[in-house]
């Protein structure tokens, strides 16, 4: 697959299995499933998800649940 012109890069399918046959070839099979990894699509609605997780937390709150978590003789002055 040297010559690109022989090639339709408008199909997608096309793209795909050429750009995977390349992060293969450059990082192993291993290598280009993490690489894949960082670029799978989400799913549901985040801004939705966010606002039903965060609803009620404030600024305090979390401060609150952050200074639980270190021990006292590690918590970071209040600013």
């Amino acid at each position: 697959m040297n010559s690109s012109s022989a090639y339709d890069y408008r199909n997608l399918g096309v793209v795909r299995k050429l750009g995977m046959e390349a992060l293969k070839k450059e990082l192993g099979v291993v290598g280009a499933a993490y690489f894949m990894r960082q670029y799978c699509p989400g799913y549901g609605n985040y801004t939705e998800d966010r606002k039903q997780l965060l609803a009620g937390i404030t600024l305090s709150k979390i401060d609150e649940i952050i200074g639980s978590l270190e021990p006292e003789n590690e918590r970071s002055p209040h600013i």
